[in-house]
């Protein structure tokens, strides 16, 4: 009677020796016809194209997801006076935090630091304080959500009463 281990042995060996005969097959398919290698070729190009359309769609797809949560969020409206935007803004950056501890949870999490930085008095500021504390793929949604919103103004304000000391003339001997 055969043993277990020889017909275990056997059959590894003719599994390998299998792919052995199939890589000498293709390798010499590759080499001698021309079809064969553009049909590589062609089938590489699919591939590749078919990756690149999926990643554009993909994208596309993010996109307008933005563009629905940041359309939904002005709809809801931001809150006015100085304390309710200081309790809005704590409750978003704090809702922001938790839900940026789940990758899953990356647009929610970008939703609420979008809402934080709508209501702060200096978003160019706040912007600077995101760049170091959030995670990059949220950062990223956030960077596409101020995008997206045209009112938004996060350059930094102008230091001093309104007036900048490089715009004013220099007075001295000619």
């Amino acid at each position: 009677m055969v043993q277990t281990s020889t017909i275990i042995t056997a059959s590894a060996v003719s599994f390998a020796a299998a792919i052995l005969a199939y890589a000498v097959y293709f390798d010499n398919q590759r080499r001698s016809h021309a079809e064969f290698r553009r049909d590589l070729r062609r089938n590489e190009r699919r591939q590749a194209r078919a990756e690149r359309e999926e990643a554009e769609a993909s994208t596309r797809l993010r996109r307008e997801a933005i563009k629905a949560k940041v359309d939904a969020a002005k709809e809801e409206g931001f809150p006015t006076g100085v304390e309710e935007r200081e309790t809005f803004f704590n409750d978003q950056v704090g809702a922001g935090e938790m839900l940026s501890a789940d990758p899953a949870g990356a647009m929610d999490a970008a939703l609420a630091f979008y809402k934080g930085l709508k209501v702060y008095p200096a978003p160019g500021e706040l912007v600077k304080i995101y760049d170091n504390t959030v995670p990059k793929p949220i950062l990223d949604i956030l960077a596409d959500m101020i995008a997206y919103d045209k009112t938004l103004d996060i350059r930094p304000r102008s230091a001093g009463h309104g007036f900048d000391l490089a715009d004013m003339p220099s007075v001295g001997l000619d």
